[in-house]
């Protein structure tokens, strides 16, 4: 996925922020990555291009691109946040805990389970990026 798919550089501004050649680094390492990516991985790449970057301009720089919705961040289960590049639409995932086997699952299958909170709980769920923890059908099943 690529950054470069949508004006990032135009949203940044437009919500009142600077296009730092920082902010461009973190977006070009986390776009490298390709995929979830954690804030020690993203930090890493940046430390090999640019030594004198800091691991909290990487956090907030994260943190304001996830506020302004340019990228999205879930936790896995395993304690971290992974961060992605935002998607025009919305997706999910299902990770197993096992064999760390992730599959991409269609937004559909979350908005009813959406649906079905708000009807029972009158409460609106509010997500486009959702990790789903459990255990996939090939670590299930006996290995014949």
């Amino acid at each position: 996925m690529s950054h470069y798919t949508r004006d990032f550089e135009g949203i940044l501004r437009a919500a009142g922020y600077r296009v730092t050649p920082q902010r461009i680094q973190i977006l070009d390492a986390l776009c490298d990555e390709g995929g979830h990516t954690s804030l020690a991985a993203i930090y890493l790449r940046l430390q090999r291009i640019d030594p004198t970057i800091d691991k909290s301009t990487v956090y907030r720089a994260l943190k304001l691109f996830v506020t302004l919705g340019l990228v999205v961040s879930a936790d896995n289960g395993d304690g971290e946040v992974y961060y992605e590049i935002a998607r025009v639409q919305p997706h999910h995932h299902l990770v197993c805990r096992q064999c760390g086997q992730q599959q991409e699952i269609d937004h559909d299958a979350i908005q009813l389970m959406a649906e079905a909170i708000y009807q029972q709980y009158g409460f609106q769920v509010n997500t486009d990026h959702l990790m789903l923890n459990g255990i996939c059908a090939g670590c299930r099943l006996p290995h014949q």
